[in-house]
């Protein structure tokens, strides 16, 4: 009996669409090898929203195997400019069906239906960006004799597993395609168990882009399951993964021990946000508030470790508790709303025990620290003062709306407090003093530094971790590195 791939739903913004549940293999929704589903439920109501076909070995074997054909078929022959137009073609064919992404995005995630929308203009942006990059990989002529012609080109890597997070789904899926696709390659992509539907909605674009069969396959599965047999497959060249420090270990360990294939790594975070006395108190409270809040919390680079200097502390502490109070927690289809749902139940049970774990270090919470009492899975923007560094509220990353506030004196301690963490995802400075910003920005071990601002990623702009934040680099000219391999052609002349 064939399998259901698609069944009827209507968004809580009143959007009614057909919404695709199969495995995306080959330009075909299929149902998984055994039948098997994932319940997906809307975090905001605790509620079913439907389930979608589960992926495993089998099925990462059928979309490898469909992958592998066309990179050695005619996707093999397309040119720079033909990969450049089916790129644009699903930039723009999701513009057009932005408000559905953004809605189906909202419902899946909890996020806010504003905050969603940007997700999707982003996710565009990013395509767009990349489809422009296509024709513009080049290799170099090397003169190292006149008797010789050498030359470089760069080559695509092959076939791209990529393994993408739920705190942004449409918009990783873009960051891990759009420079998979520029470079030549053909890709296997995994969303997230819990947060699938867009990306779902999103592969039915692919086939109205008119991509050939086989060059993006879309599947969701577990991590455990079809995310290990991405990240060991042998006919897998490149794997892709933004998610947490411990999985990205594994998939390295996965990785070493199956083909050597080539590895990118976006890991966690637990970054420090600064503010010197010279500071703009207002705005750099407004800053501070959206570097640990935005997207409640759920996010890899989110400033989580305030650190302000003595001079302003009381009043700065002040101020963005008044921010704080400000945020609109309600129905993430509400347009009003600026703090939704956490994503799930367990990803909220977490962070109220990370929450319990702060009170018994004896650190005070000066605002937040519930659960909010409304169905859903919705919790406080909170804060803790009174902290010590041997904390795990301080040390550990939360993935939540909770941040941790301390005092500091002078450049040199909050340098060396800033870089005392495993991680090195990003980082925030704000003051009117450029020789600061910079002699601070310059002695950070971090992969982005925001000066006056924070959560300014842009896909022109390379990002990614130092230390156990991550390996290599997304967005920007750099991302073409990681799904490109150098060829040295050497000719003699003579």
């Amino acid at each position: 009996m064939a399998t259901k791939t698609a069944v009827s739903l209507t968004t809580p913004t009143g959007i009614a669409y057909q919404q695709p549940t199969g495995l995306f293999i080959n330009n075909e929704f299929v149902g998984g090898s055994d039948e098997g589903t994932i319940d997906v439920v809307n975090p905001a109501t605790e509620k079913k929203i439907c389930a979608v076909s589960e992926a495993r070995e089998n099925d990462i074997d059928k979309a490898v195997a469909v992958a592998r054909k066309a990179l050695n078929g005619p996707w093999r022959l397309t040119t720079p400019a033909e990969r450049s137009q089916y790129i644009y073609k699903l930039a723009m064919l999701m513009e057009e069906s932005a408000e559905k992404l953004a809605a189906v995005e909202s419902m899946d995630n909890g996020k806010p239906i504003n905050s969603a929308r940007g997700d999707i203009g982003g996710a565009i942006g990013c395509l767009r960006y990349y489809a422009g990059w296509a024709d513009k990989i080049e290799g170099r002529v090397i003169d190292t004799d006149p008797s010789k012609l050498n030359y470089t080109r760069r080559e695509p890597i092959g076939v791209c597993g990529q393994i993408i997070p739920w705190n942004f789904p449409l918009m990783m899926w873009a960051w891990k395609v759009g420079p998979a696709i520029a470079c030549g390659n053909t890709v296997v992509l995994k969303t997230a168990e819990i947060t699938p539907l867009s990306a779902l909605v999103a592969a039915e674009l692919i086939v109205q882009a008119g991509f050939p069969p086989g060059v993006i396959n879309i599947v969701t599965g577990y991590g455990n399951i079809a995310g290990s047999a991405i990240s060991c497959h042998m006919g897998v060249d490149k794997v892709a993964f933004t998610g947490s420090t411990a999985v990205g270990r594994q998939i390295l360990k996965d990785a070493a021990s199956s083909n050597l294939k080539k590895v990118t790594l976006e890991l966690g975070g637990k970054s420090p946000n600064i503010v010197f006395n010279d500071a703009d108190l207002d705005r750099a409270a407004s800053w501070v508030d959206n570097g640990i809040f935005s997207n409640m919390g759920q996010n890899c680079c989110a400033g989580s470790r305030i650190y302000v200097q003595s001079g302003i502390y009381d009043a700065f502490v002040q101020k963005l508790k008044e921010k704080i109070q400000q945020r609109a927690i309600g129905p993430p289809e509400d347009e009003k709303t600026t703090h939704g749902a956490q994503v799930s139940k367990a990803q909220l049970d977490r962070i109220l025990g990370y929450v319990d774990s702060g009170k018994k270090a004896g650190a005070k919470i000066e605002i937040g620290g519930n659960r909010v009492n409304r169905p859903g899975y919705f919790m406080e923007p909170t804060i803790f003062s009174e902290i010590s560094g041997d904390m795990d509220i301080v040390n550990e990353e939360i993935f939540g709306p909770v941040g941790v506030i301390g005092k500091f004196e002078t450049i040199e301690e909050i340098i060396e407090t800033a870089n005392d963490t495993a991680y090195g995802l990003a980082s925030g400075i704000h003051t009117e003093n450029l020789k600061t910003a910079i002699e601070v920005s310059n002695n950070i071990k971090a992969g982005t530094v925001w000066v006056n601002q924070y959560n300014g990623v842009h896909w022109q702009l390379p990002f990614g971790g130092y230390k156990q934040s991550g390996i290599g680099r997304e967005l920007g000219e750099e991302a073409l590195f990681n799904y490109t391999q150098t060829k040295t052609v050497s000719v003699n002349l003579q």
